[in-house]
């Protein structure tokens, strides 16, 4: 088969590997906020981001992975070995890689944590464990399209500013819900 075929295959199923990892972290948040809220909403929500986890989760996120390793290590294994093994960007992906690959592992322990209705996790703490994969995506696209490792230090830098701009993001974001929350409940009116 024609490496353009392999390529165009890797880099399609490493965007629906993606997009099932951030998705599916979104329901995850989804969940855990349905577990505030009374019966039998709470148990409806819950049955449904059930349903929606799993058929993302075995339907297009694993599958996704595992297609992603099978093209990557197919590109890897036609090309020779000093093209890509003898690189310090590309040993440098491959960790990213690898910690993509644990991300994809711990995800899947959250899965199947909710799955037995085990609410484990905060919403926020999700909010920020979904911005992982993001910070992780641009390591990986950055590396691989400058194929520089001496970039790496000024991408590192970018990174770092990157992902603190996310948590404050989230921070504010946070607060600002907090906020309305609280306006709401003191509109309502009072029961006496």
């Amino acid at each position: 088969m024609d490496s353009s075929y392999i390529k165009a295959l890797h880099i399609i199923f490493v965007v629906t590997w993606f997009a099932g990892l951030f998705y599916i972290v979104r329901l995850f948040i989804y969940h855990t906020e349905a577990e505030i809220k009374p019966e039998p909403e709470k148990s409806i929500l819950q049955e449904q981001y059930k349903i929606m986890e799993k058929r993302l989760w075995y339907g297009i996120t694993w599958p996704s992975m595992i297609l992603t390793v099978i093209f990557g290590s197919w590109i890897l294994f036609n090309w020779p070995f000093e093209v890509f093994l003898y690189q310090p960007y590309f040993i440098l992906k491959l960790c990213f890689v690898g910690g993509l690959i644990l991300y994809h592992m711990e995800c899947h322990v959250m899965f199947k944590q909710l799955q037995r209705d085990y609410v484990k996790h905060s919403s926020f703490r999700l909010r920020l464990w979904n911005e992982v994969a993001t910070v992780l995506l641009f390591a990986i696209v950055f590396l691989i399209v400058l194929k520089s490792s001496s970039g790496f230090v000024w991408g590192l830098l970018g990174l770092i500013i990157f992902s603190l701009t996310l948590i404050l993001a989230i921070r504010i974001y946070k607060k600002s819900r907090e906020k309305n929350e609280l306006a709401k409940e003191e509109d309502k009116p009072k029961e006496q």
